[in-house]
């Protein structure tokens, strides 16, 4: 952290209605690099995930943790007048809206993207939703029904007919990852036009546009894809397999780095095996190129083939558990675990950091997660001056 650098974002405020994942991501990567954000909750009860759990820590929930750090919490209650002209007040000052409501939610407390741009026409207002505006209004948008009608377990799981979820919420993410764009681009305009605009993201659209290669043989060709479990549609061998100790991956991605797995797993003859001269023919005979090469890889450990492969320029290693993710980045170097300024000395709270380098404003970790209400008194004489 560079505490002599203001973040790019320094002096922009966003009025963060957001709650639960993709919003709140898409915030907390934008109060990293210096946007003021100032979280909109409801009294009592506050963010859906300040109850999700286990895990907890510091006696508060680890999902709510995840996603929430460099924030500001204002608990007003938008069923009330007062909590009305608070929010009204703040969407008058604020650079940027983020909500992730069903259309229609914010209108009914006077703050619609029509409502909020005519309190501050050059306002960028994002709206996070999961199925948009229109006919899917009316849609629940959870990342688990985005994955299953959207495509994305269709093509995800050990075998036919066994679909499966990602391991997080990959849809949510994604979608925040994308509001976060939104917004940046949405800001760039207003700097030149002095004009804010609406910036609509969907969690539906979203993940068929991060279905890329999926997606594009469907719309090019007309292939839908299946589930290939941990195989790639176009690439062998590229898929998991089983070493002496543990699951090993193996990314091959061109003949060259074919060529160099042969030579190291002293199977120079597979190379000029007709079957597996080329990436086509390899895809082709995919399931004989398994049965020779997990005959080669089960003689030895998963690190001994990692050492032994990857100087090669084989891409290769263990599948590790996320202790052994964390202390793979810690070795390579590229800190993933930051503490920030404001955490107690003594009981320091451990998030992941942002994974964006700036060489002169980098990311910046200067506030925990907020308690509930925490910083409400003081926004609220800032807002009344």
């Amino acid at each position: 952290m560079n505490a002599a650098a203001p973040g790019p974002l320094s002096g922009v405020v966003i009025a963060d209605f957001g709650r639960v994942l993709a919003a709140p991501y898409a915030t907390m990567l934008l109060a990293d690099l210096g946007a003021d954000v100032i979280k909109v909750e409801r009294p009592g009860s506050g963010d859906d995930t300040r109850a999700w759990g286990p895990p907890r820590a510091h006696d508060e929930s680890t999902y709510f943790l995840s996603v929430n750090r460099n924030k500001r919490s204002l608990a007003i209650d938008l069923g009330t007048e007062k909590g009305r002209r608070d929010a009204h007040e703040l969407v008058r000052r604020a650079d940027v809206l983020f909500e992730n409501f069903r259309p229609g939610t914010m209108g009914r407390h006077g703050l619609s993207y029509e409502e909020a741009a005519a309190l501050n026409p050059g306002i960028v207002y994002c709206s996070v939703t999961g199925f948009g505006a229109g006919e899917g209004a009316a849609l629940p948008g959870y990342d688990l029904l985005l994955q299953a009608v959207g495509g994305l377990m269709s093509v995800t799981g050990p075998a036919p007919g066994q679909p499966v979820k990602t391991g997080v919420a990959l849809v949510d993410v994604l979608t925040g990852l994308h509001a976060a764009v939104g917004v940046l681009a949405a800001l760039r305009h207003r700097d030149v036009t002095g004009e804010g605009q609406h910036v609509e993201v969907n969690l539906l659209s979203t993940l068929l546009s991060s279905m890329v290669n999926q997606a594009g043989g469907y719309t090019l060709a007309g292939r839908i894809p299946g589930i290939l479990g941990n195989r790639h549609p176009s690439i062998a061998p590229y898929e998991v397999y089983r070493a002496a100790d543990r699951p090993l991956v193996v990314a091959v991605g061109n003949d060259r780095q074919f060529l160099a797995l042969c030579r190291g797993l002293g199977a120079e003859e597979l190379a000029d095996d007709a079957r597996f001269a080329s990436n086509q023919d390899r895809v082709a005979h995919v399931d004989a190129l398994a049965e020779e090469l997990s005959a080669r890889l089960v003689l030895r450990p998963a690190a001994e083939w990692f050492d032994l492969l990857t100087p090669l320029g084989v891409p290769c290693g263990p599948v590790n558990d996320l202790a052994g993710a964390f202390d793979l980045a810690e070795r390579l170097g590229l800190s993933p675990r930051v503490t920030p300024a404001d955490s107690d000395p003594d009981d320091p709270l451990c998030l992941v950091a942002n994974p964006i380098g700036l060489s002169r404003t980098p990311p910046r970790y200067e506030r925990r997660p907020p308690r509930l209400g925490e910083h409400t008194d003081d926004l609220r004489r800032w807002l009344e001056n």
